[in-house]
């Protein structure tokens, strides 16, 4: 055994399976000096691992009665995908769980064997994710928490909330159900007082949220996953038709998730279909190709885009 990680994990095992060992007993089947098993049992108790010494004759050190460490062997892949996990934790939900997750890290590495270890040092500063959040994630920490709190507690809660559909926030009353993150922003899903009906609501358009003393029941029926699914499929959809040109055919292949369908045509250029929850979308995903592309139809969206362009165009007027 060379290296303190597998002795603590051998050392776990002597314990789980024969309670009641002397430390110079420990020290022997470790091949370790006495001080050294007992600089061991410090690290446990610092990595949250229970064990305790009965004093007399036929005393000893043992783990608490029914603590069991499972074994952690785990491949090399398993080892980086639990450590990437961790950092996916810390990037989407940041102050709320960073510090669970740099300790529960610092557990891991602490355990595992020394390839695993050097596989996910290599892993922490080459695999990356960030920039999930489209929002600022620090700004909306005080209502996640809050909602994650009251969803944990089945509390209702009062907040103000801004519609994209109204000029000024109104006031909801919510059974919050589940935390989101869809597309880069976070969502609060619920039963909504106002509405009488289980709605999604942007966290980041939430103010004012506070705890109310009234619990709630969710409906045995609701099943997340089965109503993301339908709120997909029934949110309302407009289809836009685009046109890539020739010389800007590439950009299509840049943006592959964007796209319904994708038809190359003979002259060079790449006709798409886009779906959208809204013309302003539409619109505002068409202009970011500037004359690279087209919109063929909806007619609508072809004379916003027109209309938006004659109204920027005339900003920049000498």
């Amino acid at each position: 055994m060379n290296n303190t990680a597998t002795r603590l994990i051998t050392l776990i095992f002597l314990l789980q399976n024969q309670p009641n060992q002397k430390a110079s007993e420990l020290a022997g089947k470790l091949g370790v000096s006495l001080r050294t098993v007992h600089r061991y049992f410090e690290m446990l108790d610092e990595m949250g691992i229970p064990v305790y010494s009965e004093r007399g004759p036929y005393g000893g050190f043992s783990l608490v009665r029914g603590y069991k460490m499972p074994p952690l062997v785990f491949t090399l892949e398993e080892a980086v995908a639990v450590v990437l996990g961790t950092g996916l934790v810390q990037e989407l939900w940041g102050d709320l769980y960073r510090e669970s997750a740099q300790g529960a890290l610092a557990k891991l590495e602490n355990l595992l064997p020394e390839e695993q270890t050097r596989e996910v040092t290599w892993a922490r500063g080459s695999l990356v994710a960030t920039g999930m959040n489209r929002a600022d994630l620090k700004a909306q920490t005080p209502a996640l928490e809050k909602l994650r709190r009251a969803i944990r507690e089945h509390r209702s809660v009062s907040m103000k909330y801004q519609s994209n559909q109204v000029p000024h926030p109104s006031q909801r009353g919510l059974d919050p159900y589940a935390l989101v993150h869809r597309w880069g922003w976070w969502y609060v899903i619920g039963f909504c007082h106002v509405h009488q009906e289980i709605r999604t609501f942007r966290v980041d358009r939430i103010f004012e949220v506070s705890l109310l003393e009234t619990s709630f029941t969710q409906s045995p029926d609701f099943n997340l996953q089965e109503y993301l699914k339908n709120e997909m499929q029934t949110q309302q959809q407009i289809t836009a038709r685009l046109r890539f040109e020739p010389a800007h055919a590439n950009m299509v292949a840049g943006n592959q998730s964007y796209w319904e369908t994708v038809e190359p045509q003979t002259d060079g250029s790449v006709e798409v279909t886009l779906s959208s929850p809204t013309l302003e979308w539409a619109a505002s995903t068409t202009l970011a190709y500037g004359p690279a592309v087209e919109v063929l139809e909806p007619p609508e969206l072809r004379i916003m885009v027109m209309e938006w362009l004659e109204v920027t165009a005339g900003k920049y007027k000498p």
